[in-house]
């Protein structure tokens, strides 16, 4: 401890008590992201993860675990249509780039079927073409995240589905066309 006192000393004046640094982000315009209010979903919430990346898969399963939310998993677009249509989630993680079907045609079946076309999606992608997010938002889906992404940028992008009780919801909801001739 004494090494510690002495090495303080040379860095501060006599007699100034060292004061803590401010907590902004470099800009100033925010505070430090742990300090800031996080709004969580409910704890008894299912998600299913899309992506043929075993490392994407774990990233966001223990990021979503650890605020108690049931995560599965599925590294094909078809297994993870598969899980949807069997338990529907309240919320999909669907990566753009898979094998064989990719996201944007499962994303497809997901608004076409009634059961599954007001679950919220949020596409997941490496590729920074800006028309990728432009094509998903135009097909359906609620939200677009890059790789690689931060655990903060997971739980905000939630954040923005959240509604007031806790829950994801798409903020424009599909409905049926009515049938001709009603």
């Amino acid at each position: 401890m004494a090494i510690f006192s002495k090495f303080r000393s040379i860095f501060t004046a006599p007699g100034a008590a060292a004061e803590p640094l401010p907590i902004v982000d470099p800009t100033g315009q925010l505070p430090e992201r742990r300090l800031r209010p996080r709004l969580n979903a409910r704890p008894d919430l299912r998600i299913v993860v899309v992506d043929d990346s075993a490392t994407v898969c774990a990233a966001l399963r223990k990021i979503l675990q650890s605020i108690g939310l049931d995560v599965r998993v599925a590294a094909s677009a078809e297994v993870g249509l598969e899980m949807v249509l069997a338990d529907p989630p309240d919320l999909i993680f669907l990566d753009i780039v898979l094998p064989k079907m990719n996201g944007f045609s499962a994303l497809r079946v997901l608004r076409r079927n009634p059961l599954t076309r007001n679950i919220p999606v949020i596409m997941i992608s490496g590729n920074e073409q800006a028309t990728e997010q432009f094509f998903g938002s135009a097909i359906g889906a609620d939200d677009f995240m890059k790789k690689p992404f931060s655990r903060m940028e997971v739980f905000e992008r939630m954040e923005r589905l959240l509604d007031d009780g806790l829950v994801p919801r798409r903020k424009t909801p599909l409905t049926m066309p009515a049938p001709l001739g009603s």
